[in-house]
């Protein structure tokens, strides 16, 4: 009597080895934009608390660009930042769209948006 042998196939071992390339290769792209969002995420957050003390618009705006370089953040400058008042708090908002490139013409959008209220 012969047992049927149990195990993977070499066309099936193929397929998964593609799809788990393609997950991490896409994760790989996706992620320095997430490292960069939180980062901005951070900075807006932290502005918010620190003009809580009636800060003008145009120091607040000098403050971001000075946590941007220190940060290394690209995507949004401080006259990219959307500062409104919400009774006696200042709310800063950046909001900004990333392109990433994936294969030839094929890309993502992803549409970021950080708050310093939540």
């Amino acid at each position: 009597m012969r047992r049927k042998q149990l195990g993977v196939s070499l066309i099936g071992l193929l397929v998964v080895c593609a799809i788990l390339i393609a997950v991490v290769m896409l994760g790989l792209k996706l992620t320095p934009s997430y490292i960069e969002f939180f980062s901005i995420k951070k900075a807006v957050v932290a502005l918010g608390e620190e003009s809580r003390n009636g800060e003008s618009v145009a120091n607040i705006r000098k403050n971001f660009d000075n946590r941007a370089t220190i940060d290394a953040i690209d995507s949004v400058t401080g006259k990219d930042l959307e500062i409104t008042k919400d009774g006696s708090d200042v709310v800063i908002t950046a909001s900004y769209r990333k392109e990433i490139p994936l294969v030839a013409n094929v890309g993502i959008y992803i549409n970021f948006v950080a708050s310093s209220k939540p």
